[in-house]
């Protein structure tokens, strides 16, 4: 009987002993709001970066800093969460309008169309300078979505339709 009791507690430490000293294996981490999540360091730049273990993520602000010398967006901001309706402001180059617009396009995770809209200019578009615009977008939600992801397209105007016209600011967002 003793030497059962012995084997016993000498599973169990052993178990403990594992248990303690065992390499704890970090959460499985793939972009940059499951690195936050997981309490990652957040480093505060723009677009902001996360840093997990040896990897980093960059926040997803889609093309926006390609485009700023194009079009600028107020509201809303990459990573926002929108609801319908949604008012839409910023500033664009006049040559992104035609006859005072563009088309704003609202595309949920997987490039299905839920809205679209003409964004307004709000002053005198024929300038090569920034002019306000508006535009607002009504929707309804997917009652079965996989996803809240979704993102906001504001097309500059191309009344050619040659590609070589054609452009966009792509904004990631969060759907409501």
């Amino acid at each position: 009987m003793r030497k059962i009791s012995l084997i016993i507690i000498a599973l169990v430490l052993a178990f403990v002993f594992l248990q303690l000293f065992e390499p704890r294996r970090e959460a499985a981490v793939a972009n940059f709001e499951e690195c936050a999540a997981a309490g990652g360091a957040v480093m505060e730049s723009y677009p902001r970066r996360c840093g997990f273990g040896d990897e980093t993520f960059v926040e997803d602000i889609g093309n926006e800093l390609e485009k700023d010398g194009l079009i600028k967006v107020d509201f809303p901001r990459p990573g926002q969460t929108v609801a319908s309706p949604l008012t839409i402001t910023g500033e664009a180059r006049g040559y992104w309008f035609f006859e005072a617009s563009f088309p704003v396009v609202l595309a949920d995770w997987d490039g299905l169309i839920i809205a679209e809209g003409i964004a307004e200019a709000e002053a005198e578009w024929m300038t090569g300078d920034f002019v306000s615009f508006k535009a607002t977008l009504t929707y309804q939600v997917p009652e079965e979505r996989y996803s809240r992801r979704g993102t906001l397209i504001l097309r500059k105007d191309n009344p050619s339709g040659l590609p070589a016209n054609d452009d966009a600011l792509e904004i990631p967002v969060l759907i409501e």
